[in-house]
């Protein structure tokens, strides 16, 4: 009987497999490597577009950030031209109450009263001066008192001055008044009465 030999069938076989094995194994690998560069040049892009909103953002922030400063330094000139506006406005409110404290001095000044100095401070009228007699000062006071520009007339200092020739009762005296508007006074008054 002839024999048979299986061995070389088997073994060419075997190397076949091998072969394919082989074969797959290298396609493997190129496709894995074949990917691997794909997600690499996608993570690239991904990371070149992320840095270019990245600096898009930071331009735009820049000029977020001068805006702001711009906008801080309105303001601070607005501020500066309001202060200006209010000291404008406080000025002119003023200078007719000047003009009217003036007119009071003189309207108010009883006969045999003489002013030597007159001081503003705010709302505060000092007024030095000499009378004939305490009588005068008390009249001018009570001129004071009923004056529309000034009122609460105070006595500091009532004393004899032998230096004024004016006689034996002349008197040197110390005033101060506070400085009011008694026709708005009344005014606001009347009002807040009409309100309630």
């Amino acid at each position: 009987m002839p024999s048979i030999n299986l061995l070389p069938w088997r073994e060419e076989r075997r190397k076949n497999r091998q072969q394919v094995f082989n074969l797959r194994l290298v396609l493997s690998a190129i496709v894995g490597i074949f990917v691997l560069l794909l997600m690499w040049f996608g993570l690239n892009a991904a990371i070149s577009n992320q840095q270019a909103r990245n600096n898009y953002l930071k331009g735009q922030i820049a000029l977020l950030d001068k805006q702001i400063a711009e906008i801080k330094d309105l303001q601070e000139t607005k501020a500066r031209l309001l202060a200006r506006m209010q000291i404008i406005e406080q000025l002119q409110q003023s200078r007719p109450t000047e003009v009217h404290l003036f007119d009071q001095l003189v309207k108010t000044l009883p006969p045999g009263v003489y002013l030597t100095d007159v001081r503003q401070k705010g709302d505060q009228v000092e007024i030095h001066g000499v009378a004939e007699s305490s009588a005068r000062v008390s009249t001018y006071m009570r001129n004071i008192d009923s004056s529309d520009w000034m009122g609460d007339p105070n006595l500091q200092v009532v004393q004899k001055d032998p230096k004024v020739d004016f006689g034996a009762r002349a008197q040197q005296f110390n005033v101060t008044a506070k400085v009011v508007d008694k026709a708005d006074e009344s005014k606001n008054s009347k009002s807040g009465g009409a309100q309630s």
